[in-house]
């Protein structure tokens, strides 16, 4: 249990941490795409990508982004809408600056290409002369020569190195690789990472909605029936569940937590070991009556919501993204299924400052709530639907 808690603890913070970065981003990379043309100009005269990011503190997966849509052609594409982003070379290779084009408006790679060469580095800008626009092939030589000459080859001979160049991966190639596996925070590997870790707790919550004997369609269940915006989980009954207040006061109201309550099981609770029978069957009567003494409608600290759908979201609900992302696309799923829940597993920002569409949608954190309220008047927990009777009574909780 510790290594998990240590475990998420970890990964909320990471989140966290990335919503961070990405509002910075937002509010800088305009300054940095302003200065492309320095950006580019340092990667010709040899600064590698890497370097330039950290250099402007921008990620390295965006920066390798930025060069390839500028010193990059896709195979087959016109040469001449190439050559009116190029700088004229002089016989040596050197950029003469004065011949520069400032009036030119290049075609750029496709968003497709540049996408499939930040995943592919190798295969799509592995050979240069494929791939670069032929003004900028000089690049190659110096990015490289320094390699060369450890293996034996003249920092004169031209053409030898050429002939090597040939036979060897682009220095564009190598240098995107580099930047892409450098980059912590963005890039292909990275999402690949965030789609896992989504998909992990999208069937952690499924797996824990079918413990609790609660009937629901998955998104894949919806869109096979044609259905265009899909919650992760559409509920196939509105259920109820206790949330705090906006409002509530923060105050210790029950000694015993509710994770407890969700393992209890016809009055029973699960033991982490053995020797705590006796501290247990205390909390289980406790809890009974916790949940005798609910006050359905005039409540200091909780209030009951109905919820039609669920969504996992594998990350921290912080302020801008809940209520510039997240909230725009949950609340189309109001309009066609009613009210419903946003489950944020690693944590979220205080609720009075995350916005709730105008109270149709719940913001749950940390894991699934640990009972719902059926139709039926049943609560249902971890372990199917929830008993709490005493041992030899045959009170039940009812509405």
């Amino acid at each position: 249990m510790y290594s998990n808690m240590k475990n998420n603890i970890t990964k909320a913070l990471h989140s966290l941490f990335r919503n961070a970065h990405v509002a910075h981003l937002k509010r800088t990379s305009h300054q940095i795409k302003s200065q492309t043309s320095r950006h580019v100009q340092n990667y010709l005269n040899g600064m590698s990508i890497l370097n330039i990011s950290k250099k402007c503190n921008y990620p390295p997966s965006m920066m390798a982004r930025l060069i390839i849509e500028n010193i990059a052609m896709m195979p087959g594409g016109d040469e001449n809408d190439a050559n009116k982003k190029c700088q004229s070379t002089d016989a040596e290779g050197e950029t003469n600056a004065s011949t520069m084009n400032t009036n030119a408006k290049p075609i750029p790679p496709s968003r497709k290409f540049v996408t499939e060469a930040v995943r592919s580095p190798e295969k799509i800008l592995g050979c240069a002369s494929d791939c670069i626009i032929p003004q900028y092939l000089f690049s190659e030589k110096r990015g490289k020569r320094t390699q060369l000459e450890g293996r034996g080859v003249g920092s004169n001979d031209d053409r030898q190195f050429d002939e090597v160049r040939e036979r060897t991966i682009s220095r564009l190639a190598l240098e995107v690789k580099e930047a892409v596996n450098s980059d912590p925070m963005h890039g292909p590997r990275h999402d690949r990472e965030r789609h896992n870790i989504g998909m992990e707790y999208e069937l952690l919550l499924e797996k824990r909605l079918r413990s609790m004997d609660i009937p629901f369609e998955t998104e894949a269940d919806l869109r096979a029936r044609g259905t265009a915006r899909t919650p992760d989980i559409l509920l196939s009954c509105p259920v109820g569940l206790r949330v705090r207040r906006k409002d509530a006061p923060i105050v210790q109201t029950s000694t015993t937590s509710a994770a407890e309550i969700a393992n209890i099981d016809k009055g029973t609770i699960i033991s982490s070991s053995v020797g705590e029978n006796t501290k247990q069957e205390k909390k289980i009567n406790n809890l009974r009556e916790e949940l005798r003494n609910i006050n359905y409608h005039d409540d200091e600290f909780y209030e009951w919501k109905i919820i039609c759908w669920i969504d996992s979201k594998a990350l921290y609900g912080d302020i801008e993204t809940h209520n510039n992302s997240v909230l725009p696309q949950v609340e189309t799923y109001v309009h066609r299924f009613g009210p419903g829940m946003v489950l944020y597993w690693f944590g979220h920002a205080p609720l009075s400052r995350l916005g709730d569409g105008h109270g149709d949608v719940v913001i749950y954190g940390g894991d699934l709530p640990d009972f719902f309220l059926m139709p039926t008047g049943d609560f249902h927990g971890r372990n199917g639907k929830l008993s709490i009777e005493d041992d030899d009574g045959d009170d039940e909780v009812g509405t």
